[in-house]
C-alpha cells in the first residue's frame, strides 16, 4: 500500500487588526456647555433677581450637565485623563446644582439653608479646582485661564454665601462678574478648538503653549 503523501499544513491568512476609529475632539463641546451654563448662572449672581434664577435650570441639566458629562466620557476614550476628569466633574457639578435648585423649588430645602448649602458645595469644588488649576498649566494658556478665573469665581461665591449675602450683592455679585469673564474665556477656548481643528496644522485662534511640561 502506497504511503500517503503528507498534506501540507495550511494556515489561514492573518486577519488584519481593525484600525482604531478616530473620534472628534470632545473638548470644544465640553467647554461650550460649561461656558453657556456658567454665563447664565453668573448673570444671576451678578445682577440678582433682574436675571431669573431659573433661566439656567434646563441648561444646567442638558448642556452644562449631560452634554459636558458626555464630553468627559469621550475624553476617557481619547486617553485624556485631565479632560475626562475636568469635564465629567463639572458636568456632574451642574447636574448637582440643578438638583439643589429643584430641592428648593419643591420645598425640600429650606430657603434659610440655601446659602450655607451652596457655600459648602462651592468650597468643595474650589478645592478640586485648585489642583486642576495647578496641572492645567500643562495643557495651554487658554485652559489655565479658564481654571484661574473659575477659581476666583468659586472663592468669591463661597465667601459671599457663607456671609449670607444675597445674589446681586457683595462678594456674590463680584463672583458673578468674574464668572461672566470665566464664561467668555471658556467660549474662546471652545471656539479655538473648533476652528483650529478645521484649519490644522495652522492655528487660527492661539491658545498658548503649555507653561510647564
Amino acid at each position: 500500500m502506497a504511503a500517503q503523501e503528507a498534506m501540507p499544513a495550511t494556515s489561514s491568512p492573518a486577519t488584519p487588526s481593525a484600525a482604531p476609529t478616530a473620534i472628534a475632539n470632545p473638548a470644544p463641546l465640553g467647554l461650550a456647555g460649561f461656558a453657556l451654563t456658567t454665563f447664565l448662572l453668573s448673570a444671576h449672581n451678578a445682577m440678582g433677581k433682574s436675571v431669573p434664577l431659573l433661566v439656567f435650570f434646563g441648561f444646567a441639566i442638558f448642556y452644562g450637565g449631560l452634554g459636558q458629562f458626555m464630553a468627559g466620557m469621550m475624553e476617557f476614550r481619547a486617553g485624556n485623563t485631565f479632560g475626562a476628569t475636568a469635564f465629567s466633574t463639572y458636568g456632574a457639578f451642574w447636574l448637582g446644582v440643578a438638583a439643589t435648585v429643584f430641592l428648593v423649588l419643591t420645598g425640600k430645602l429650606a430657603e434659610a439653608d440655601v446659602n450655607v448649602t451652596l457655600a459648602w458645595i462651592l468650597l468643595a469644588f474650589a478645592i478640586f479646582n485648585t489642583y486642576m488649576l495647578f496641572w492645567s498649566r500643562r495643557v495651554s494658556v487658554a485652559v489655565f485661564l479658564v481654571f484661574l478665573t473659575l477659581e476666583i469665581t468659586e472663592i468669591l461665591l463661597f465667601l459671599g454665601k457663607f456671609a449670607g449675602q444675597a445674589d446681586g450683592t457683595g462678594l456674590v455679585a463680584l463672583g458673578g462678574w468674574v464668572g461672566l469673564l470665566t464664561a467668555v474665556v471658556a467660549w474662546y477656548a471652545s471656539a479655538a478648538g473648533v476652528v483650529n481643528s478645521m484649519a490644522a496644522p495652522r492655528a487660527v485662534l492661539p491658545v498658548g503653549k503649555p507653561m510647564w511640561s
